[in-house]
């Protein structure tokens, strides 16, 4: 009979990490000042609003170096944690099935995802900076961009040091359409034209990537008396409805940026 501890220690012999990520663990800070994500979200969300009132009769910055710059260091960055994550849940779906990727509480000590955890939450702050271009550019800041960002950041946070057991996918998924998106904004701010079925393809991706998060939130719950995969109601409720609404906001955003009709203005036709 395969176990979570055999699949675990199978797992943990044949994806060796690399020596950066045997980097000194810091999950122990991390979690104990997790409560300090709620400052960051309360900071960014007043940002915001002296950000666009100190741009309300400003002309908008051109930061089309740095903006180039930006995008594809967290291109990079991303393309680096799916290859390495999404090996790993590879690895652990070929050797222990689909229970134990749900499951994923069993492979936290893990180097390769200890690493990759700890820097996908730093990450999450960092990204914050994307809303920072918005506003210097005076481009439109929209509900799902800010919405996204700080719930995203607060539920990182209390997944990470609750060791949520569905974070694994979270996680992976994640890096997977940052990977494609960021190398996506990267070409757009080096003014490289693109197919307008690859954004399509972008938000088609988020809108997955939250329908998925939902079910395997819905798969952990169902599994939760399993070894490595306990789940309290609190947590699950909390993935569930994050998810879902992210799910609709997403496909709400899909559908008024691709299907809406649009109306030429009337003032040139009169």
């Amino acid at each position: 009979m395969v176990t979570a501890m055999n699949v675990s220690h199978e797992v943990g012999q044949l994806f060796q990490p690399y020596n950066f990520e045997t980097f000194q663990d810091l999950r122990p800070f991390l979690e104990e000042y997790w409560t300090t994500s709620f400052f960051i979200v309360l900071m960014y969300l007043l940002l915001i609003v002296v950000g666009q009132n100190y741009m309300k009769d400003r002309k908008g910055f051109n930061l089309q170096g740095p903006l180039i710059l930006w995008s594809f260091c967290l291109a990079i960055f991303s393309i680096l944690g799916a290859v390495r994550t999404w090996g790993f849940m590879g690895t652990v779906l070929l050797r222990g099935g689909l229970k134990q990727t749900v499951c994923f509480t069993n492979y936290i000590e893990n180097a390769t995802i200890r690493f990759w955890s700890c820097v996908f939450l730093l990450s999450k702050i960092i990204e914050l900076g994307d809303t920072a271009f918005i506003i210097l550019r005076k481009r439109p800041l929209i509900f799902v961009h800010w919405y996204h960002h700080s719930t995203v950041l607060l539920f990182t946070s209390f997944g990470y040091k609750n060791k949520v057991p569905s974070g694994g996918w979270f996680m992976t998924m994640n890096f997977g359409v940052h990977a494609i998106m960021y190398t996506y904004y990267t070409l757009k701010a080096a003014k490289v034209k693109c197919p307008r079925i690859l954004s399509m393809l972008i938000t088609s991706l988020q809108i997955l990537q939250m329908f998925i998060g939902a079910i395997i939130g819905i798969l952990t719950f169902i599994w939760r008396q399993e070894q490595g995969c306990y789940i309290t109601v609190e947590e699950f409720a909390w993935s569930f409805v994050l998810y879902a609404t992210y799910f609709i906001i997403f496909a709400h955003f899909f559908q008024q940026t691709y299907f809406r009709p649009k109306v030429k203005a009337r003032a040139k036709s009169q």
